[in-house]
């Protein structure tokens, strides 16, 4: 694992489009990997503020594990944008206060799409000084079931399966 940058490629049957919505749509980000509500400014300027809010799901199982389901559960600005193809942004995950301390860190989505009908997905996660950050999002625990999630590469899977077959890993 890295603790400095984090980098994971997905092939997705999808256009570059689809692909940019379900990462940006809050219809859409609610219904893979960990789910909530991701809302955007609707045009993506610097410096703007986006924030993901817990469905009522996501909520009862964090107090049913004990945990506090803050509002919201990440948040962060937008750094640079350019749809469909690529979206910076600064990401704070305020689930748990370790983590949250350690401040912002920087996620970028880079779209690419080919002529034969899919498209490539990388996020790049830049983690330094954030080494709680970087054992959550590669998924320390890799057991979604039992270990609070599979990090980055699960919510990546979970994206591709939703997008290619209408249904999510977990679905």
């Amino acid at each position: 694992m890295s603790e400095t940058t984090q980098v994971y490629r997905v092939y997705i049957k999808a256009t570059a489009e689809q692909i940019w919505t379900a990462i940006t749509d809050p219809e859409w980000t609610n219904r893979y990997g960990y789910t909530g509500y991701t809302h955007y400014d609707a045009d993506f300027a610097p410096g703007s503020y986006y924030k993901t809010v817990p469905n009522e799901e996501f909520k009862a199982q964090a107090e049913a594990y004990g945990f506090p389901c803050p509002d919201p559960v990440v948040d962060g600005e937008v750094v640079d944008a350019d749809p469909p193809k690529k979206l910076v942004v600064k990401w704070n995950m305020l689930m748990d206060p370790g983590i949250a301390a350690e401040g912002p860190t920087v996620v970028t989505y880079e779209i690419d799409s080919y002529q034969s009908g899919y498209s490539s997905l990388t996020l790049t996660h830049e983690l330094a000084s954030a080494p709680l950050t970087a054992a959550l999002v590669f998924g320390q625990g890799a057991n979604p079931d039992t270990d609070g999630g599979g990090g980055w590469a699960w919510v990546l899977s979970d994206l591709k399966s939703l997008l290619e077959t209408g249904t999510p890993l977990a679905g």
